[in-house]
C-alpha cells in the first residue's frame, strides 16, 4: 500500500521551487535532500512559549529539547493548515491560526551519526489561551514545559539551555523581532519559498 501523501515531504531546489517528493521514512539520511518543513511556537495569552523534548525513539535528534512543534506539509497543503495538523497529532492541541513570522528560516544540520536535516522551514506562531489542553503523543514527544521567553532566549543564547540546532538558530532570529513572541510582526504568504507559495493557492 502507498503512504498517505502526509506522509511524503516536498522536495525543493536551492530556490525553494518544489521539485518532487519522497517517502518521509527514507528521506533523512546522510545525503538528505533539501525539502519543505515548517517549525512552530505556541504561545500562551500570558507569553508563555510551549517546548518539547523530541521522543527518545525520533530518527533526528531524539530526546533534544526545541520548540514546540515541527513537521512536513504534505503535497499541496497550505503551511498554516499543516501547522495545525501537526500540533493536533503530536500535541492533541487544538488551535484555530498559525502566523507566519520568519518565512525564509533554512537551516542544514548533520548528527553526530551522519544523519542530516536539510530544510527550507518557515517558523509560525501559534497562540492559544491560558487554559488551553493537551496531549502528546508518546511516540513524538517526551516531555512538555511552559517557560518564559525571556528565560528560554537567554538560556539558549548564553549557552545554559541546549536544543535542537534548528531551534537555536530561530531563537536568534525571533529574539530581533522583538522581546514577547506576542508582539512578533507577521509577516505575508508572499515572502514565502515558491514551493510553499504554491501549496497555499487554492
Amino acid at each position: 500500500m502507498d503512504p498517505s501523501p502526509s506522509q511524503h515531504v516536498v522536495l525543493l531546489d536551492d530556490e525553494g521551487r518544489a521539485v518532487g517528493t519522497q517517502d518521509k521514512t527514507t528521506v533523512h539520511t546522510a545525503q538528505t535532500p533539501l525539502h519543505l518543513a515548517f517549525s512552530s511556537y505556541v504561545v500562551r495569552s500570558d507569553g508563555a512559549v510551549l517546548l518539547t523534548r523530541r521522543a527518545s525513539t525520533k530518527t533526528t535528534w531524539p530526546g533534544v529539547l526545541t520548540n514546540s512543534c515541527c513537521g512536513h506539509p504534505a503535497p499541496s497543503e497550505k503551511l498554516d493548515d499543516a501547522v495545525l495538523r501537526r500540533i493536533g497529532e503530536e500535541l492533541g492541541l487544538h488551535a484555530s491560526s498559525a502566523e507566519l513570522v520568519l518565512p525564509h528560516f533554512r537551516y542544514r544540520a548533520v548528527m553526530d551519526n551522519g544523519i542530516v536535516e536539510n530544510e527550507i522551514c518557515p517558523v509560525y506562531r501559534v497562540r492559544v489561551d491560558e487554559h488551553a489542553t493537551f496531549d502528546p503523543d508518546p511516540l513524538e514527544v517526551d516531555e512538555t514545559r511552559w517557560v518564559s521567553w525571556s528565560e528560554f532566549s537567554t538560556g539558549v543564547r548564553g549557552g545554559s539551555i541546549d536544543v535542537s540546532p534548528w531551534c537555536r538558530t530561530q531563537v536568534d532570529q525571533l529574539t530581533a523581532l522583538g522581546d514577547e513572541p506576542l508582539g512578533w510582526p507577521v509577516a505575508p504568504d508572499d515572502l514565502l519559498p515558491p514551493a510553499a507559495r504554491l501549496a497555499g493557492s487554492r
